[in-house]
């Protein structure tokens, strides 16, 4: 909007520029990332994408972070060079982190494969019935004056 509104400080013809801009980014909206007039197959499919994509996105930016930062180092706004008083992020960080990761996933492999039932709970064993709703199911409590079940 700063920029369109810009360009509506040229005179004469400002202002239908700026309305003119403003029509073609709603087309270009609505027709490449909706994918049309209204919400679609289209759209449900770029959205998805863009959901599975954007986790390897931000893990691949955190990887060239950690690189960037074993390779140049934090930096420091007094400009004070102390590198003596300074622990290399190689091994030091590292190896804390790799080792951090690996009990996650070792305990994450635990749960997953020895204890697969342990965060679950026993209502999801019961055969669903849509004539009867479980009694651990109620409203919440400035509902119950509405609700007479």
């Amino acid at each position: 909007t700063v920029i369109t509104n810009l360009l509506s400080a040229i005179p004469l013809f400002g202002q239908d520029l700026k309305l003119f801009l403003n029509i073609i980014m709603l087309i270009i909206l609505l027709t490449v990332i909706w994918g049309g007039f209204s919400v679609s197959n289209a759209t449900l499919n770029r959205f998805f994408s863009l959901h599975y994509i954007l986790p390897f996105l931000l893990a691949a930016l955190a990887l060239a972070h950690l690189i960037a930062l074993h390779t140049h180092g934090s930096n420091n706004p007094n400009g004070i060079s102390s590198n003596g008083d300074r622990y290399a992020i190689h091994p030091y960080y590292m190896f804390k982190d790799l080792i951090t990761i690996f009990f996650f996933f070792l305990s994450l492999s635990v749960i997953v494969f020895y204890y697969p039932n342990l965060l679950g709970h026993s209502d999801n064993y019961i055969e669903a019935n849509p004539m009867s709703t479980p009694a651990s199911i109620v409203p919440e409590w400035y509902y119950k004056n509405r609700c007479h079940a």
